[in-house]
């Protein structure tokens, strides 16, 4: 008789389940830590991309604002280690290293997102000014192996001459014809989001996938676009001042006013204030990420806690290496054989 009870209760309990999932509700059972409706554990990622974002106990946010494409945007240069500085970054290497493990780290963040954002067209543009040709040949082949969509654009330091603020070091003229190149492939490209991104930042496995997740759910919240930044930045813990944190997918997130020039944001908002983007390149601010600042006044912009990426830096910058943080494991993971 028990084993017929046990029979009848397993059977109830299935048909109670196929019923939810029929009216899109999910259910958790405590006792084995899992979601039935989602056959998956709570430490899983319980959100459905386009669909609904879950973080526990805070139960589901509805998804309005779907997301359909990306593009990351790589900006590369094997040869400049630390740009107007006469200091080693954390590590001690050649530039072409950093290079070298932050594509990897990107590559295998992709690798992740895309087992939950199958939908997603994602592509890589990689602009290149005065990369030595072995490490260029290297990097298309570490994205050939990964089988994504891939642009490589070889930019001149002088193509842009009559756009950047002349009145500039050539490094300093190389990184600024970069960042603006880089908003033009953005304003020309048809993908929804793009992600801006410095070749001295080592990401995490989940990086993309949590800033895809956070970025749906947020845009949902506010009703409108957002910049999110990949790290956690030293220079925010200088100062106690008020600050707004806010739950993200598996982080939490921290409203910012200031972040370098590696983030994540919507081609609608980029279009919307292309104008003060695009005058980082046209003019030298002091400090180069000002005209960010001055777009983070009206928008939205949000760095994670704790970071999604290693900025590698030098050792002792405000803005350098995210506190908290196992540098060596993730440098170590990230290693490029050959």
């Amino acid at each position: 008789m028990k084993i017929q009870k046990s029979n009848k209760k397993s059977f109830l309990k299935k048909i109670f389940i196929k019923i939810c999932r029929l009216l899109n509700f999910e259910i958790i059972d405590q006792s084995d830590f899992t979601v039935p409706t989602l056959k998956k554990k709570l430490d899983e990622n319980l959100s459905n991309a386009g669909r609904k974002s879950i973080t526990l106990p805070m139960g589901e946010i509805k998804i309005t604002r779907q997301i359909n494409s990306l593009n990351i945007i790589f900006r590369f240069c094997t040869k400049v280690k630390i740009l107007n500085q006469n200091k080693e970054r954390i590590f001690g290497k050649e530039k072409y290293e950093y290079t070298l493990r932050s594509l990897n780290s990107i590559l295998k963040s992709i690798e992740i997102a895309k087992d939950n954002f199958k939908y997603l067209d994602i592509k890589i543009t990689a602009i290149d000014v005065g990369s030595e040709e072995i490490y260029v040949e290297k990097i298309k082949d570490m994205i050939k192996n990964y089988n994504i969509n891939f642009e490589y654009i070889k930019l001149e330091i002088n193509e842009l001459k009559n756009f950047v603020d002349q009145n500039t070091s050539d490094d300093q003229k190389s990184m600024m014809s970069n960042v603006y190149k880089s908003l033009e492939v953005g304003k020309n490209g048809n993908y929804d989001l793009l992600y801006f991104v410095e070749d001295d930042y080592v990401h995490e496995k989940d990086c993309l996938n949590e800033m895809l997740f956070t970025y749906e759910k947020f845009a949902s919240l506010i009703k409108d676009e957002l910049i999110l930044c990949p790290s956690d930045f030293p220079y925010l813990y200088n100062k106690f001042e008020p600050t707004q944190i806010i739950l993200g997918n598996k982080r939490h997130w921290r409203v910012v006013e200031e972040t370098l020039v590696t983030f994540l944001t919507s081609k609608k908002l980029l279009l919307k204030h292309w104008d003060t983007f695009i005058s980082m390149s046209e003019i030298n601010h002091n400090p180069f990420e000002k005209p960010l600042h001055e777009i983070y006044s009206k928008q939205y912009c949000l760095s994670p806690i704790p970071s999604l990426a290693m900025h590698c830096a030098n050792i002792n910058s405000i803005y350098g290496i995210s506190p908290i943080m196992d540098w060596k494991r993730l440098w170590d993971e990230n290693e490029v054989n050959g």
